[in-house]
């Protein structure tokens, strides 16, 4: 059908008033809107006027995939009715991610506006949409929300300025998912680094080291201050839980190592811990467990975690037996307090499932040690 006569179609459906002609008239306004060469007309003030009036009345009665459907085929063209891509950008997750992440409709306001309306999903959405300008960065950071600044930190397309860096630096004391995206980051100067290596475990060390020309002398005077601190309780215990928020990443690391050894011993180191970990925003504690589980070298459970392969995460999993209706939950989660890593969105995603399909725990794990080898090494 041409063009023409599908906005025709629209026309005589617009006209009716049968219910079932509403959701005819709605999706067939998102199959024209998938047209290339229907660009030009829906740009004429006439066309616009009738979307308008179209889509605000019915976007909100419309089934749950034809939002979806919507937001798909609105997501890049800068025709759309703004009013619309904001509605969408409210909706449920799974139909605001493609409006939050690419629509050039969404301007500073209304992503300020996310940010302080949305909930945790959508503000991640906002922080990783490429080239931020600073007044969406500024937001970011005074919400200070820690899944929100682990997926700025991890943004490589936007740029961060001094004061940024610092600040995101700063919450890197409090917050263990923003020291790896922040080691990588370009921004990252010799003081900040200086400032990271305190926070850090041994393999960012070695990377920070590797980079930075640190002087030994201020790094063994940085390290002592930070000792020095966490011993008199400045920067160890939050008042409201009893527990460790920070001290010196090499003791924790060996705390959660010693934790592990227990549940091993008790037999209760299982797959299910991992999702449990994650829950409660200890990765570092997941990377241990799984490598645990499928007895992998820590570093190269690491590596698949940085990378932007999904389908490496899923191979380990795979290997320990861990359920594949689990796994999209396990990757979104691991994303959240990763900075958006392992990449490969949503099709990264799709073909991850694949590898819980054609392998044993078993042959995961080999094919998972065979991916990763190199990469770890």
């Amino acid at each position: 059908m041409s063009v023409l006569a599908r906005t025709e179609e629209i026309l005589s459906l617009a006209k009716s008033r049968a219910p079932g002609d509403r959701e005819r008239l709605l999706l067939a306004v998102v199959d024209l809107c998938g047209v290339a060469e229907s660009a030009e007309i829906m740009t004429a003030p006439a066309v616009q006027d009738l979307l308008n009036s179209i889509f605000m009345s019915l976007v909100v009665e419309a089934e749950r995939d034809i939002r979806r459907r919507l937001a798909e085929t609105l997501a890049h063209v800068d025709w759309a009715p703004a009013a619309l891509i904001n509605v969408l950008a409210l909706d449920d997750i799974e139909i605001a991610r493609p409006i939050i992440a690419a629509s050039p409709l969404l301007d500073d306001q209304d992503l300020v506006r996310l940010l302080i309306e949305a909930t945790v999903e959508h503000q991640i959405e906002v922080a990783r949409r490429p080239r931020l300008t600073p007044p969406v960065v500024a937001a970011i950071l005074q919400q200070g929300e820690p899944a929100v600044l682990t997926a700025l930190a991890g943004n490589v397309q936007t740029a961060l300025a001094p004061d940024d860096m610092a600040l995101l630096v700063k919450a890197a004391r409090r917050v263990a998912a923003l020291r790896s995206p922040l080691v990588r980051r370009p921004e990252l100067t010799d003081d900040l680094a200086l400032q990271l290596y305190v926070w850090v475990g041994q393999a960012l060390r070695q990377s920070l080291t590797t980079r930075f020309r640190l002087d030994p002398e201020k790094l063994e005077a940085a390290l002592g201050q930070a000792v020095s601190e966490a011993h008199s309780g400045q920067a160890g215990v939050d008042p409201t839980t009893d527990a460790i928020v920070w001290e010196q990443d090499a003791e924790r690391e060996e705390m959660e190592r010693r934790l592990i050894s227990k549940l091993v011993a008790a037999g209760q180191l299982r797959p299910g811990y991992l999702l449990r970990a994650l829950r409660e925003g200890k990765l570092s504690l997941f990377v241990g467990a799984l490598a645990t589980l499928g007895n992998f070298p820590p570093e190269m459970v690491r590596c698949a975690l940085d990378g932007e392969q999904p389908e490496h995460l899923a191979l380990a999993c795979a290997a320990v037996n861990i359920d594949r209706s689990a796994f999209p939950t396990i990757l979104e989660l691991v994303r959240e307090l990763n900075g958006g890593q392992p990449g490969g969105g949503s099709e990264g995603a799709r073909r991850a499932l694949a590898a819980f399909g054609p392998f044993d725990p078993d042959l995961a794990a080999m094919a998972f040690r065979r991916t990763m080898a190199p990469k770890a090494g």
